[in-house]
């Protein structure tokens, strides 16, 4: 096998299973350890994965986040059931901001079904797939491009931003503990901060697996959002970190058939 076929099988493998030992995918491609080290470390480099004791992985870690073309194929009759429940918080004629993600993807097609409506986002997925649809008024805000969360960053973004108003901006998290959520780049949360800034109704969109982690920036106190919409009970340390304040917390069912 050549050496970019074992790699690309080496990204299948996390897709479906987030994880992967290196003897086991040494033995799996009949190579040497040294050769599997040499693959992860130029995955790293690109983005892929995160390299951790004795393997990989494509978790978020506190400076790390997946490539959106990997975490665009993960869960996503979870995404789905998220982005069904946030819909149901917007009427046709809305302004609605929705930030970078491959979650927020998915909740970009749910809501284009919600027209006449106007999106704002800095996602180049909603923005290719939303452009063509009659009764969508879309806007993107420009910026310096980023193929690794393909959306739209910088200052460009956040002037743009700060000249609009929205009814409610979605905003998503890879990381939350307590009653912060986090993210693990800078530009990223000066976005999604500009994006509730510049919203009548802040709504937090984040999978369960997302509790229980810490990134490098705090993006925000969850108690300044509207709504949190997760696809389990929150964990009772954020739950009795929120107390009895204004944020409404909805719980999103996977749809069965």
């Amino acid at each position: 096998m050549k050496r970019e076929e074992r790699r690309q099988e080496i990204i299948n493998l996390l897709v479906e299973s987030r994880a992967v030992e290196l003897d086991d995918i040494a033995a799996r491609f009949g190579v040497s350890r040294m050769t599997i080290h040499r693959d992860l470390d130029d995955l790293e480099r690109a983005g892929v994965l995160r390299k951790v004791r004795g393997g990989a992985t494509i978790d978020a870690g506190t400076q790390f986040e997946s490539d959106f073309r990997f975490r665009e194929l993960q869960e996503s009759d979870v995404k789905r059931a998220l982005a069904e429940t946030a819909a149901s918080l917007v009427e046709p004629g809305m302004t609605v901001m929705i930030n970078d993600g491959s979650m927020a993807s998915v909740l970009g097609d749910v809501l284009c079904q919600k027209k006449p409506i106007t999106i704002i986002t800095n996602n180049a997925a909603i923005m290719e797939r939303a452009k063509a649809i009659a009764g969508v008024t879309l806007m993107g805000t420009g910026g310096v491009y980023s193929a690794k969360f393909n959306a739209y960053f910088g200052i460009v973004t956040e002037e743009a931003l700060s000249r609009l108003r929205a009814d409610i901006a979605f905003i998503s998290a890879p990381a939350a503990s307590g009653r912060l959520a986090y993210h693990m780049d800078e530009a990223v949360v000066r976005s999604k901060q500009a994006m509730m800034a510049a919203s009548g109704q802040k709504c937090l969109v984040i999978n369960s697996r997302r509790f229980g982690h810490t990134a490098l920036h705090v993006l925000a106190d969850l108690a300044e959002f509207d709504t949190i919409i997760s696809d389990k009970p929150l964990p009772p340390d954020t739950s009795a970190e929120l107390g009895s304040g204004g944020t409404a917390v909805r719980i999103a069912k996977e749809t069965t058939t």
